[in-house]
């Protein structure tokens, strides 16, 4: 029985371990490429204003779930889309 026990206690550590590294891998200020983080800036409001989603500078944590999932959505979509074509060159 006893190692039952230590079993739980061990998968709970690793999942603790495991989602404070994941919250680092995934913030905003962790980009692959620190030079494109303007472009995608840029890309990122171009992508809102064609959707009629308003952002503001900095915070925008007043956005709906639907407003800030399309807007992320379509700029999948849309690098889908150009990397499409560089391989079709």
């Amino acid at each position: 029985m006893p190692s039952n026990s230590n079993n739980l206690n061990n998968s709970n550590n690793s999942t603790n371990s495991n989602s404070s590294s994941n919250s680092n891998s995934s913030s905003n200020s962790d980009m692959a490429v620190p030079e494109a983080r303007d472009a995608m800036k840029q890309f990122k409001e171009e992508v809102a204003s064609e959707l009629g989603v308003n952002l503001k500078d900095g915070y925008n944590g007043d956005l709906t779930s639907r407003e800030a999932g399309s807007i992320g959505g379509e700029m999948v979509k849309k690098m889908i889309m150009r990397q499409e074509e560089q391989m079709r060159r």
